[in-house]
């Protein structure tokens, strides 16, 4: 019996491939900090839980494929405030932004139709264009350049007969790179000139944190035949488990074949929808104190990283992750060296690998992507805990 090449080319998420090794440190004792998975620790508005209290029916049914309309709708009304018209008809409830990303690149790739993805990007892109048959062309950046990849050289060079996309995510993860405007409208004239879709993946929206207003590829009206928005509640409203994502476009083609892919996987969960609806109604002061947080944790960690030598690191403008560059040579295998060899007074520190979040081979080796969702007293614990392992490592590798 043989498993398919498709599987095999896959490869596992850097975020969860070294959990064992975590449950073996913790069942050796250790406390383990975790900053290798976004999994926020804000919590989810109540408005979420009233909802699903007082929900009544007698039976748990089907939603409608596209979703229920009250979610469609509140999902419009929340783009209005972005400065984006948008119809419930362009809007598709997925499970999660991960299904919405993966109907998208099926009705935009065909196989080894080409996507050209700046890196380091979310992992999970390169499975689900893997998954159909798709290739992903990397734009490279580095940790000197803060990981910018709005260059029309840049991007142009990633052009071959084969592209039929740009997918991008902004803010960035693992990056945390924030597009100014004047990037956004290169972006969109590229994907414009060069008769491509957009795939713009949009998650992490709320999170910005240089005072700039929120902002959308949707704002632009002379790509709205080729954007495709991908969005979710996960980390807008720290309700991760919720899995209730969107695909939105004003391509009527997209939605009309997208929606095949929905109807197949009959609907989303009814009570997520009714209980995401309802996250909609949070006050703008939430995300307000929201983010006044994160640029706290992202301070922190971008201090604590600075204070210790050899790192490369430039503060991201949003999200809440960072990439570094650690004065090792191998970070994957210094994660596990953390987790298996390291504590101080029963602690250690887990990150996520970098190298998992690039196609090109070679890259990013040294580089890890840092996750600043702990509180703030956890999060400066966690910081000294890779600083004095960083140490460890360099002196028994280095065999002084």
């Amino acid at each position: 019996m043989q498993i398919s090449q498709t599987a095999l080319t896959c490869t596992q998420s850097p975020m969860r491939k070294y959990h064992p090794y975590a449950v073996q440190a913790e069942a050796k004792g250790k406390k383990v900090y975790h900053l290798n998975i976004g999994q926020p620790d804000i919590p989810t508005p109540s408005a979420f839980f009233e909802a699903i209290r007082n929900f009544h029916e007698a039976t748990v049914a089907y939603a409608p494929s596209p979703g229920i309309p009250e979610l469609q709708k509140a999902v419009c009304d929340y783009y209005a405030k972005v400065g984006v018209n948008y119809q419930p008809s362009d809007v598709l409830v997925t499970t999660g932004g991960s299904e919405a990303l993966l109907i998208s690149m099926v009705c935009v790739l065909g196989r080894d139709d080409e996507i050209i993805v700046p890196e380091p990007f979310y992992p999970n892109y390169h499975t689900f264009a893997t998954q159909i048959g798709g290739v992903l062309h990397p734009v490279a950046t580095t940790p000197e350049s803060g990981y910018h990849y709005a260059d029309t050289a840049l991007l142009e060079s990633a052009l071959t007969p084969k592209t039929r996309a740009l997918l991008l995510t902004n803010p960035g993860n693992p990056s945390g790179t924030v597009l100014t405007a004047e990037e956004r409208r290169l972006i969109a004239d590229f994907v414009k000139k060069h008769d491509l879709w957009l795939i713009a993946d949009e998650v992490y929206r709320e999170f910005v944190y240089g005072g700039e207003p929120l902002s959308s590829f949707g704002t632009f009206d002379d790509i709205a035949d080729r954007l495709i928005l991908i969005d979710s509640v996960s980390k807008r409203f720290s309700a991760c488990g919720a899995r209730i994502g969107c695909l939105i476009s004003k391509n009527a083609d997209v939605i009309a074949n997208a929606l095949k892919f929905c109807q197949s996987r009959l609907s989303v969960a009814t009570l997520d929808q009714i209980a995401a609806t309802a996250l909609y109604s949070t006050e703008a002061d939430y995300f307000a104190s929201v983010r006044e947080e994160y640029h706290r944790r992202r301070d922190t960690v971008v201090r604590k990283l600075k204070e210790i030598p050899g790192v490369v690191c430039e503060c991201p403008g949003g999200a809440f992750y960072l990439m570094a560059k650690l004065p090792v040579d191998d970070a994957e295998k210094f994660q596990i060296w953390l987790l298996e060899h390291f504590d101080d007074h029963g602690d250690t520190v887990m990150f996520a690998p970098g190298q998992c979040f690039y196609a090109t081979e070679g890259l990013g080796k040294s580089e890890v992507r840092i996750a600043y969702v702990l509180n703030q007293n956890d999060l400066e614990r966690a910081m000294d805990l890779l600083a004095l392992g960083l140490e460890a490592y360099n002196r028994e590798t280095s065999g002084k």
